[in-house]
């Protein structure tokens, strides 16, 4: 089962990379649709499910998807109310706030060395 899971995060992973890759570039693809929207998506929820990482893993799985979809029609109204729609910039502007929340994660919670509890308690 673990192999399967492994297997199954790193397809996810590509096909979300060449889903960015294909609307930066600009390349005309039968499988653009798909793996560009696979990709504004699943990447924002993926990142916010890891900032949530300790809690329910149903409830992470929740917030995140609300999040993919809140992110993106923000997005989406704010492409338009300012008359610049670009599918492009929209790709761009995902990948940079799922970048920013990577960067949030791995400050806030190191990059997986021991958690040492700060506090009062701590001394």
């Amino acid at each position: 089962m673990r192999i399967n899971r492994a297997v199954l995060f790193w397809v996810l992973v590509l096909a979300c990379a060449a889903g960015a890759v294909v609307a930066l570039a600009d390349i005309q693809t039968p499988a653009r649709p798909i793996l560009t929207a696979l990709f504004l998506l699943v990447v924002p929820g993926a990142s916010v499910v890891g900032l949530l990482r300790d809690r329910d893993p149903l409830a992470a799985l929740t917030v995140g998807a609300a999040a993919s979809l809140v992110i993106n029609v923000l997005l989406a109204e704010a492409m338009l109310l300012f008359d610049a729609w670009s599918p492009r910039a929209g790709v761009a502007t995902v990948a940079v706030l799922a970048g920013f929340m990577w960067v949030l994660r791995s400050l806030y919670r190191g990059n997986g060395s021991a958690h040492v509890e700060q506090g009062a308690g701590s001394r």
